[in-house]
């Protein structure tokens, strides 16, 4: 996303399709949710009000890409602090906000990751 001005982060591909600005944020989103799961923290305190898909503010602003940017490098680093502070043996436990194995979150977060990174360099191609 380094380079990219608010106007071509919000610009869409095709109607219903999401845009750079979008996927930015969902990503954070998620990486919130995987935090809260691996934490135990209640739900409520992400940054945006509401869940999963976020559309791009009206007016775009600069200022605003720049605060979802912002907002995906906090959430990554944060999540990154408990994955790093997780022993070992805790990998194979069940999080404490959910069902899953704490191994198999952060396997999904990751691949999510992954997912959403190539959709957003295919959109900057498209571009």
């Amino acid at each position: 996303m380094r380079g990219l001005s608010a106007r071509q982060a919000a610009a869409r591909p095709t109607r219903g399709r999401h845009n750079i600005w979008e996927l930015t944020v969902h990503a954070a989103y998620w990486k919130y949710a995987v935090w809260r799961r691996l934490t135990g923290e209640k739900r409520g305190s992400f940054a945006v009000a509401g869940s999963n898909w976020f559309p791009s503010p009206s007016p775009l602003t600069e200022a605003a890409w720049k605060g979802a940017v912002d907002l995906l490098v906090k959430e990554h680093r944060r999540l990154r602090r408990v994955v790093a502070a997780l022993p070992a043996s805790a990998l194979s436990k069940k999080a404490k906000g959910g069902g899953e194995r704490n191994v198999r979150i952060i396997r999904g977060i990751a691949a999510h990751d992954l997912y959403h990174a190539g959709q957003i360099q295919l959109l900057k191609r498209l571009a």
